[in-house]
């Protein structure tokens, strides 16, 4: 390991951000480090569908490639944006505290206010995630859903300029940008079941002791939980950006909770819920994918 620590992230404002908490952590405890910007296919195309540019990867595999040939020591993710499987060699080394995990409706500029209960019908909401889409459709059928790419300042420029008459964002990603003030409501798992590891920043390395020294007093013991047990789900499922798949941890105790949603027959919500011994993530996470399947089948 050099003693300069090269962090690698996408560019994004949103990316840049999870890059410099973990470089502040790590300021902490005296390791100096520099921030490398890594362009991703994601990035790179805005334009197209997720899944035709490579699918749930496609915001990470360049970062991850300069992970593995040494060019940086650190990669830092969105974990809602980190494949179920990773590469040889590589590790998530930590998963720092979670922010607010869940969904948000943020309404255009001339009605800050605006809830999605009083939109009136055919009203345009932006959101490209088949998550995002068919469980606030089966809430809001009379609410015309669109896609919509881009960062996240991308996204809220869109709105203020008329293109839609609200979006979708996370709520991690708003409050993280200073953009909390921006949130017209939020949608907790009772609306919208969030994304696999939503809200969580993950930071991978290569799996060798060095590396994993130089973090782990930035992982989060119950967020890395509840991570992992979400991520079974997602294993479990094959998840891609064409499964419309929500999964939701909580730990209490020594209780571990897991909520999903699964929408691959058009039949509307199918939620399931699950809970055991906060050490047996992989075994729920995998249970729940049994439910889901069962209860999703024609």
């Amino acid at each position: 390991m050099s003693p300069r620590v090269k962090i690698g992230t996408r560019r994004s404002q949103l990316a840049l951000w999870q890059a410099n908490f973990v470089a502040d952590a790590l300021t902490r405890r005296g390791i100096s480090h520099e921030i490398i910007g890594i362009t991703t296919t994601g990035d790179a195309n805005q334009t197209s569908p997720l899944s035709k540019i490579g699918g749930k990867g496609v915001f990470v595999k360049e970062i991850e490639a300069a992970l593995l040939a040494g060019e940086i020591d650190l990669a830092v993710h969105s974990m809602k944006d980190v494949p179920m499987s990773l590469p040889d060699g590589l590790t998530m080394g930590a998963v720092c505290v979670r922010e607010n995990p869940f969904d948000a409706f943020v309404a255009d500029a001339a009605s800050p206010g605006a809830t999605l209960d009083v939109l009136g019908d055919g009203a345009r909401i932006g959101t490209s995630s088949l998550r995002r889409r068919k469980q606030l459709a089966a809430l809001y059928p009379n609410l015309e859903y669109q896609d919509i790419r881009g960062n996240v300042d991308t996204r809220l420029r869109k709105l203020d300029d008329g293109g839609f008459d609200g979006i979708i964002l996370a709520v991690a990603a708003l409050k993280r940008l200073d953009l909390g003030a921006r949130i017209s409501e939020e949608l907790d798992q009772t609306r919208c079941i969030p994304a696999i590891g939503q809200g969580a920043v993950g930071i991978e390395c290569r799996d060798e002791p060095q590396s994993l020294a130089l973090i782990e007093a930035l992982n989060d013991t119950d967020t890395a939980i509840c991570v992992q047990a979400e991520r079974a789900v997602g294993r479990a499922l094959g998840a891609t950006c064409d499964v419309p798949l929500g999964a939701y941890a909580t730990v209490s105790g020594d209780t571990l909770s897991l909520t999903g949603y699964l929408g691959l027959n058009g039949s509307g919500p199918v939620r399931a819920r699950v809970s055991g011994r906060r050490g047996d993530g992989d075994d729920l996470g995998a249970a729940l994918a049994r439910q889901l399947m069962a209860s999703d089948a024609p």
